[in-house]
């Protein structure tokens, strides 16, 4: 099956399309794909067909959203909680996304004709040494693309995300790169796997469960969350419109809360900057108070320096990871 279909929506489809598009949409959705294995028990089949429903599930469902203009889809693929189920099932969906992403090698010119890029995030090292290589060929692949972008969770935990978050930010105060004091919310949020990506507008959990399941729980909180009780494989058109029209209704409360937290981030960032500098110009003046002038010349200069270092550090974040995914990506085409 495809990754990415090119069918037409129906007539009725098409005019609710047109209206949910006169109002706020969502530009990032996320999936919790969940209820593959009760489907399965449902149907009385095998879980691997169950799994395999649930990927041409995201198949027609990327296509809904490319017909209603959401230009960015981020789907939980694989939780590294997963990890404790049964062997069988964990080797058949690893042979599962071994196929899935072969396929998605073989869409190349599908691919470049939507401009889709294809970001895996999550722990790559946790998977077979041959399906990472496939994932960073179809990462390396497609980078240059930007009309749409799939974002796969897999071997990610939102948990584990924002603890390597946190690594990647003392790596670099040991490298000299930035310092202590240019740790803070919004740097760990540009440290994070998804950091290339605005926070999803809208978060989809399907089959009843009403938890996140450690998933996005940083980028979710100023998201509008929908919980469907339709099993995944079973999702629709219709239920995509649902969660769509309860985005719609919730908008403002929404954006009010995203506005809000820009602006205490702002403030946060603000009185940090001002401390430092506070502290540099007691050091370096004996004491004495300095002058309102020279503390707003040295705001300012304190706060060049440290968006630069900022800025080299990200860089620097930004090549480590480019490198892991080129080099496997090299190792696939050798082997």
């Amino acid at each position: 099956m495809s990754w990415i279909r090119e069918s037409e929506l129906s007539l009725l489809q098409k005019i609710a399309a047109n209206i949910l598009k006169a109002g706020p949409m969502p530009k990032h959705v996320a999936f919790i794909m969940d209820g593959n294995r009760r489907f399965a028990r449902k149907k009385n089949v095998e879980r691997q067909e169950g799994h395999m429903q649930g990927f041409n599930k995201l198949a027609e469902t990327l296509c809904w959203c490319q017909h209603l203009n959401i230009r960015e889809v981020t789907v939980y693929a694989f939780s590294i909680e997963n990890f404790k189920r049964a062997k069988a099932e964990v080797d058949g969906l690893m042979e599962l996304a071994k196929q899935k992403f072969t396929r998605l090698l073989e869409e190349r010119d599908n691919l470049e004709k939507h401009s889709v890029c294809i970001r895996v995030l999550g722990d790559l090292t946790m998977l077979p040494l041959d399906l990472q290589q496939l994932i960073a060929k179809a990462v390396f692949e497609t980078r240059t693309h930007n009309k749409c972008f799939l974002n796969v969770c897999f071997a990610y935990t939102s948990r584990h995300e924002i603890t390597n978050a946190v690594r990647e930010m003392a790596w670099g105060v040991e490298q000299g790169l930035i310092k202590s004091s240019d740790v803070s919310e919004a740097l760990l949020s540009k440290c994070l796997y998804s950091n290339n990506s605005p926070n999803p507008d809208l978060l989809i959990r399907t089959s009843g469960e009403v938890r996140l399941s450690d998933f996005l729980l940083w980028q979710t909180s100023h998201s509008c969350l929908v919980f469907q009780s339709v099993l995944w494989p079973e999702y629709s058109f219709w239920n995509l419109c649902e969660a769509i029209l309860q985005y719609q209704f919730n908008y403002r409360s929404i954006q009010k809360a995203r506005d809000l937290h820009r602006e205490e981030q702002e403030l946060q960032q603000l009185e940090a900057d001002r401390a430092c500098v506070a502290e540099v110009l007691q050091h370096h003046g004996n004491g004495k108070p300095a002058d309102a002038q020279r503390r707003q010349e040295a705001l300012l200069h304190y706060t060049a320096c440290r968006e630069e270092r900022v800025q080299d550090f990200l860089e620097a974040l930004k090549h480590k990871r480019d490198s892991f995914f080129t080099d496997l990506a090299s190792q696939a085409v050798l082997a």
